[in-house]
């Protein structure tokens, strides 16, 4: 875990989740994400140590477990503020949720893993931030998911943005609704600033690719499911296709990861008037309108 200086008063940590640091003042800093368990919030404790910092709060973009899991052990040594958005409070302070709502109901014991479940943290809502922070809303990827401003111009991206081999190796990366991601796309088309550090990207001073990728492979996965909607077809049908399609291998996890985006592309082409659904002997079907 490499500690980078970007900015003034921006830093952040090189990692699988980079984490955005902001020094606020001499002493103390903000967090931007934590990693992906304990053991990554101590690094980060260990690191904040070494500077003589002090952590005076966490913002977390979203409530993935590989954004929140080193905010237990953190605020338990701090007893730091946590600030997201509320929706996405309600799942970092609850980390059940996430498996539940992935899962459609109280989720088996397999999917109750640190893959998809960190450990609860103390989150409120972010409203007003200390000076020089800002945040937007990317939404999409999370129902509620935000990115960070800091006063250097950098931002920091959350999953707004996937790397090329993510993409290429998922296909269907996770998402929770197709238009507000498209949406925010948008958005970061809008964005002026002199570093974009994504979540899982090298940290770039021109996102402008990055954003062509994640726009292209979206709109890829959107015609490969009208596409598979010709005919009529179920959703366990089409979720079959497309893990043989784009040669995915299946577990619990991707069961439930992909069986949920792909949902998620269901009700976009829905809402666009381009398919539709109907039931016919205890079964439900898409097709195309």
């Amino acid at each position: 875990m490499q500690l980078n200086k970007v900015g003034e008063k921006t830093y952040y940590l090189e990692n699988a989740t980079n984490i955005g640091i902001y020094q606020i003042n001499e002493k103390e800093v903000y967090l931007i994400d934590t990693g992906n368990d304990k053991d990554c919030g101590k690094k980060i404790l260990k690191i904040i140590e070494e500077q003589n910092w002090q952590i005076k709060g966490i913002i977390n973009t979203h409530s993935h477990a590989d954004h929140i899991g080193g905010n237990a052990v953190i605020q338990s040594r701090t007893n730091c503020d946590i600030l997201s958005s509320k929706l996405e409070n309600s799942i970092i302070n609850n980390p059940i949720l996430e498996p539940t709502i992935l899962y459609g109901n109280t989720p088996i014991k397999e999917l109750q893993n640190k893959f998809l479940m960190a450990k609860p943290s103390k989150s409120k809502e972010i409203k007003d931030l200390e000076e020089g922070l800002e945040y937007i809303e990317l939404k999409g990827h999370s129902p509620n998911m935000i990115g960070v401003k800091t006063s250097d111009e950098i931002y920091f991206l959350g999953d707004a943005l996937l790397n090329e081999e993510t993409i290429l190796k998922y296909h269907f990366f996770y998402l929770t609704d197709v238009k507000e991601f498209l949406n925010s796309l948008e958005i970061l088309k809008t964005l002026k600033g002199t570093l974009f550090i994504p979540s899982h990207c090298q940290a770039t001073e021109n996102i402008d690719f990055l954003i062509q990728l994640n726009e292209a492979k979206v709109k890829e996965i959107i015609n490969f499911v009208y596409q598979q909607c010709a005919k009529e077809i179920t959703f366990e049908s089409l979720l079959k296709k497309s893990f043989d399609t784009y040669s995915l291998k299946m577990d619990l996890n991707q069961y439930v990861l992909v069986g949920s985006t792909l949902k998620a592309y269901l009700k976009y082409l829905l809402e666009e008037g381009k398919i539709t659904y109907f039931l016919k002997e205890n079964q439900m079907f898409w097709k195309q309108i």
